[in-house]
């Protein structure tokens, strides 16, 4: 099940980037949407900002979880 979802989620990122022409490699597009899975903000927006070189520099109001 996981080999058949990665390969999925590889095509579906795959399809995105070709849609929406971005110059980025799949794992950094991967990158980008496992750092903001809880934030609300469009795929095209979340993908077409031009720094995403410095992580601090990523401002989202994602949810944290305080577990331990």
């Amino acid at each position: 099940i996981q080999i058949n979802v990665a390969i999925v989620t590889y095509c579906l990122v795959s399809i995105i980037a070709k849609d929406l022409k971005i110059n980025r490699s799949t794992y950094e597009i991967l990158q980008i949407l496992s750092a903001s899975l809880l934030d609300k903000t469009f795929i095209n927006e979340l993908l077409m900002k031009s720094d995403y070189n410095n992580i601090n520099e990523h401002n989202t109001n994602q949810l944290v979880f305080n577990l331990f």
